[in-house]
């Protein structure tokens, strides 16, 4: 590392990794109890990142970090639920019709428009953004952590910052610096993705949803089709890795022969335009060793990440900006805190239930849950409940236990055919 007498240091209270959904609700939280923050992000705005179907329990996030006005005047697509499509059989679910208290409705977004809104509403409202600002390296040895940086010429320099917030996303910059990274107890999948132009004419077509199908064949494998506002839709396609080594190598002609595939897509994309390339992430979900430390914190996906089935990325990331947000303002205030207790313990109330219904959905005994031909009304809302992000309500039963929760509902619906 670069001794601090050799170079130009800055001093901050809280220095934030990465300008995404959890860092620029962070520093605009921090900003309203006037606790100075800077924001280095390694790229430039807009740019692109899946998670593009939000889910309600997010926009109370938005709204306490000021930004709901600047997000609902951006145009994007409305949404009130989720659609599920497999072999036939169609289920839906309206998150206005759930068990939890909170917003049943959000949006769909280009997550590179709506990140920069979210950023530039962080910056008018007094942020420090720094973009194109690489860390290189961090020291938490001492009382403050040392950040490391290079500026957009390459110029080095370093932030000295009572605390660190690490809302870099899929980049983990402090699990990689820190040697932080462990396995994740989910198997590794791929994801191929684009966008496309859909040229839907069906008229039963519900463009306030997204759409989840699961493949014919392999119940494993499962379709996402995310409408937006400007008639485009995030379309995409999961599975285990070795699912995918008997399509074409060229991404976009796969995920044509897999639309061709699944009966209500062949339908519904027929006509569909697929001008962009296509995007691949392999092995994307993450675990570390711990998400605290005396002088830093992992927000969302630098933290962990499960898998994209339900959405939960975004919603993990901003629940995360906000616990630690609270705890900050307390410390600062010279306040007792417990980060295992009040950060990474009830953090992971709301992860861990996402996990088990993650888990159940590839093993299959969620999707018997998902498509059971005759719910129960009260139980469907409080599924409905999580579905919309409301996965820290430990009022909900399906959150309180959900293990056992699904596990008696599954047995107690019916098996899907295989």
């Amino acid at each position: 590392m670069l001794s601090k007498q050799s170079i130009n240091v800055e001093s901050t209270q809280v220095a934030i990794i990465g300008a995404g959904p959890s860092g620029s609700i962070a520093a605009a939280l921090l900003k309203k109890h006037n606790i100075d923050c800077i924001i280095l992000e390694k790229s430039t705005f807009p740019r692109f990142s899946i998670g593009e179907s939000l889910l309600p329990a997010c926009m109370e996030s938005i709204k306490k970090a000021g930004m709901l006005d600047a997000v609902e005047s951006a145009g994007f697509q409305y949404k009130n639920g989720a659609a599920f499509h497999f072999n036939g059989i169609f289920t839906a679910f309206d998150f206005t019709d759930k068990f939890s208290e909170g917003a049943g409705t959000t949006f769909q977004v280009q997550r590179g428009t709506f990140d920069k809104v979210l950023a530039d509403s962080a910056q008018d409202q007094g942020v420090d953004i720094r973009y194109q600002h690489e860390i290189t390296d961090v020291d938490i040895s001492q009382t403050k952590a040392l950040l490391s940086v290079l500026d957009p010429n390459g110029n080095p320099y370093q932030i000295e910052a009572d605390f660190v917030l690490d809302a870099s996303g899929f980049g983990r910059v402090l699990p990689k610096l820190l040697n932080l990274e462990e396995p994740s107890c989910l198997p590794p999948r791929k994801a191929i993705f684009t966008h496309i132009t859909d040229n839907i004419s069906d008229d039963h077509y519900d463009r306030d949803k997204i759409l989840i199908s699961v493949h014919p064949k392999n119940t494993k494998v499962w379709y996402w089709l995310i409408p937006f506002s400007n008639g485009t839709c995030s379309f995409g396609v999961v599975g285990e890795p070795e699912f995918f080594e008997s399509y074409p190598k060229d991404s976009i002609s796969a995920l044509k022969q897999l639309a061709a595939e699944e009966d209500n897509l062949k339908i519904l994309l027929s006509d569909a335009e697929y001008p962009n390339s296509c995007g691949e992430i392999m092995g994307y979900s993450a675990n570390v060793t711990r998400l605290f430390d005396r002088n830093f914190a992992l927000l969302g996906n630098a933290g962990e990440f499960l898998d994209p089935v339900f959405s939960s990325g975004v919603t993990i990331a901003m629940k995360s900006a906000e616990l630690a947000v609270d705890l900050l303002i307390k410390q600062f205030n010279h306040e007792d805190v417990n980060w295992q207790t009040d950060y990474s313990d009830k953090l992971m109330t709301g992860v861990n239930a996402f996990r088990c219904y993650v888990e159940g959905w590839y093993e299959g005994s969620f999707q018997n849950v998902i498509f059971h031909e005759n719910p129960n009304p009260k139980i469907k809302q409080m599924i409905s409940a999580i579905l919309a992000g409301y996965a820290w309500d430990e009022e909900n039963p399906f959150v309180a236990e959900p293990d056992r929760r699904l596990k008696v509902i599954s047995e107690l619906c019916k098996p899907l055919t295989k």
